[in-house]
């Protein structure tokens, strides 16, 4: 599971280096600019259509068999780079990657929700968030480095998923029950309200996302206005991201006990504004760097508590298509940022952009602080 998990960082930030490299071999393409930004995004909209399909696949069919499956399409579809003739054809296969990255994420998720329970659960989502940010740390770090030789070099590394495959097969054994450790089983009809819980946690996943995916879809260009086009210098900008969102990981399970829910929530979205806001005002490569420590603070937070949460509320019945939801939430936050962004860039710069997310992410701070923490009766007790 923590091997599969450090697959879903590359699904979209690992060619993050290379783009300005693409752009300028698919110049003569029209609207390669905006293409090109897409090729970061392509997956995340095809996740956010298929994944809740997904879920309900996964309720049916099993959660092995899709995690399979989703492994193989991510290595198939996600090698294509090194091949792909035109910059439409990669943006279709980058659609393509989607499919594989929604079964991934959606089986990974069931699969961890029927695994383990509660405080449990907690701690291994916060293990996972470590392996997926350490994971993707190792992958930048290479990417940029390859990058550097050819933009189309860090494709290649999608073929891990293939490596996987046969670990994922023996390793790996599909739910028989519904039950927990002890014997017992969670209620039947969910905890109550949990309807609020899923839907207010859908909403935030989607303003992290489309708030955070700013960094891997523009930094590269960001730091080529500033006079720095090294592609290993953005893919320090994303070391540092996956660093920060993996150390914050270790410590996480301590942070839930001191803080809360609410207060967890409410801290990684205070990460995301305090960084962006920094950024918007510094232009030297060592404070854009501790910016982007800031900004990688607030998905491992944030992501863990909201899958846990959600999950825990849930009836187990339908873990299947909560997990296909919240891939849902987090791919298309994803997709639609760099659709929001760009108009923001066009008027007003960097500088406006990163400003107005930074008002996003107090906002949301304001909404999980007021919504998530912890009451004595109904869903917050979770």
């Amino acid at each position: 599971m923590l091997l599969a998990a450090t697959l879903t960082v590359m699904s979209n930030a690992i060619i993050s280096p290379g783009l300005p490299g693409i752009e300028a071999y698919f110049a003569a393409t029209p609207n390669a600019d905006m293409l090109t930004r897409l090729l970061i995004t392509a997956p995340s909209l095809t996740v956010a259509v298929i994944a809740p399909f997904a879920g309900l696949l996964i309720d049916r069919v099993g959660r092995k068999v899709m995690l399979i499956i989703g492994a193989a399409l991510f290595g198939l579809a996600g090698s294509a780079g090194l091949w792909a003739p035109t910059l439409r054809a990669l943006l279709a296969t980058r659609l393509i990657l989607g499919m594989g990255v929604a079964l991934l994420m959606t089986a990974m998720t069931a699969l961890v929700a029927q695994y383990f329970h509660g405080p449990e659960r907690g701690r291994f989502m916060g293990l996972q968030m470590t392996f997926i940010n350490f994971g993707g740390l190792i992958f930048i770090a290479v990417a940029g480095q390859l990058a550097n030789h050819s933009a189309f070099y860090p494709f290649a590394l999608y073929l891990v998923g293939l490596i996987y495959l046969p670990i994922l097969y023996v390793c790996l054994e599909e739910p028989k029950s519904h039950s927990h450790k002890d014997g017992s089983r969670p209620p039947a009809q969910g905890q109550e309200g949990w309807p609020r819980v899923l839907g207010t946690g859908l909403l935030l996943m989607a303003l992290t996302f489309s708030i955070f995916y700013i960094l891997p879809t523009q930094i590269a260009f960001y730091l080529g206005e500033l006079g720095h086009t090294d592609a290993s210098t953005a893919a320090l900008m994303m070391v540092c991201v996956t660093l920060a969102a993996g150390t914050i990981a270790i410590v996480y399970p301590t942070l839930r006990r001191t803080l809360g829910r609410g207060g967890v929530l409410s801290a990684g979205f205070l990460m995301l504004a305090a960084g962006f806001l920094l950024m918007s005002y510094v232009q030297l490569v060592p404070m854009i760097a501790v910016a982007s420590l800031l900004v990688g603070m607030g998905p491992g937070l944030i992501v863990p508590t909201l899958l846990n949460s959600t999950l825990d509320a849930v009836p187990m019945r339908h873990h299947g298509i909560a997990s296909g939801a919240l891939t849902f939430s987090l791919f298309i936050g994803q997709f639609i940022s760099p659709i929001l962004t760009q108009p923001l860039i066009t008027a007003g710069g960097f500088h406006l952009a990163f400003l107005v997310f930074t008002a996003a992410a107090a906002t949301g701070a304001v909404v999980a602080i007021s919504i998530f923490r912890e009451r004595k009766t109904g869903w917050a007790r979770s």
